[in-house]
């Protein structure tokens, strides 16, 4: 059946057909596949290098959050010769992921319906971290204020060990910690982050755990350091999410968190962060400077 929507546009020197433009992926608010095109161009500057150098993770949902959703990590039949990827062992076998290194392949991926991209905390080799992750994930009856607090106290126990960490939302309820290193072995990174939990859970006993048993976890946050492991990804930064209404990843500013005295004040549609990267910039464009990587402790 011929798409009466589906154009085709040239982006960065490569020929893109986009189709089903006018498909709603969020049927609560009437968000298209068009407006997620729209979105992905508008924050690509500030997105792009998160991505660079890191194989994909796509959580696809062609028909919208409705639809049928399904984790896509090999790179489709058919693809562009010119979408770059990079070979990934798993436990069975090795396959070609893709790399979203550029606009071009971005809209390609967001086309196919790739809405949320993942990615680990490695780049090139996963026996060695680029990056830290903090997954702070609030249990029932808790939520982004505890997330705050918690993520505040991270950050001062992280800068006692000489490291800068970037809060950005999970897209949900949570926050994720992001701190640049300067490529340690990924077992080093895996422990530091586990005795960071421990620590957290000593500084803050009445609002942290650090273990993964739910019974533990109403009311408090749950500090997920098991994230840094090489073979598991996180929400990218500037990523859709998959939930009822439009909801990112949003990249934040440490004061945003200190400010911050009810949800709504860190709960950014597609149109706010498009909007706040056109204004202000990437608030984590230094997890892409070198100078910026710190050396865990001990």
């Amino acid at each position: 059946m011929t798409d009466p929507t589906a154009t085709v546009t040239e982006v960065a020197g490569h020929r893109l057909r986009l189709t089903h433009l006018d498909r709603v992926l969020y049927p609560g608010t009437g968000f298209t596949k068009a407006a997620m095109l729209r979105y992905y161009t508008a924050v690509a500057p500030a997105m792009l290098p998160h991505l660079a150098g890191r194989p994909a993770s796509f959580l696809r949902l062609p028909e919208g959050v409705t639809g049928q959703q399904f984790w896509a990590k090999r790179v489709p039949p058919g693809s562009p010769a010119w979408v770059p990827r990079l070979p990934v062992t798993h436990r069975q076998e090795t396959m070609p992921q893709v790399v979203v290194g550029d606009l071009p392949t971005l809209l390609w991926a967001a086309n196919l319906g790739c809405l949320e991209i993942h990615v680990p905390q490695w780049r090139g080799r996963p026996d060695t971290h680029d990056r830290l992750i903090i997954d702070l994930d609030p249990g029932e009856g808790a939520g982004l204020l505890e997330c705050c607090v918690v993520a505040l106290t991270a950050r001062k126990l992280l800068a006692a060990d000489g490291l800068t960490a970037f809060p950005k939302t999970t897209g949900s309820k949570g926050l994720h910690l992001t701190v640049p290193l300067a490529d340690p072995p990924a077992d080093q990174v895996s422990a530091y982050a586990r005795k960071l939990a421990r620590r957290l859970r000593r500084a803050l006993p009445d609002l942290v755990v650090d273990q993964m048993a739910k019974q533990l976890r109403p009311g408090r946050v749950f500090v997920d350091w098991s994230q840094n492991n090489s073979a598991k990804t996180t929400a990218a930064a500037y990523s859709l999410r998959a939930r009822p209404e439009p909801a990112v990843s949003a990249p934040l500013d440490w004061s945003e968190l200190a400010a911050c005295r009810r949800p709504e004040d860190l709960t950014f549609t597609p149109e706010d962060v498009a909007e706040r990267v056109t204004e202000h910039g990437d608030p984590h464009a230094a997890l892409a400077d070198p100078d910026a990587a710190g050396t865990l402790p001990g």
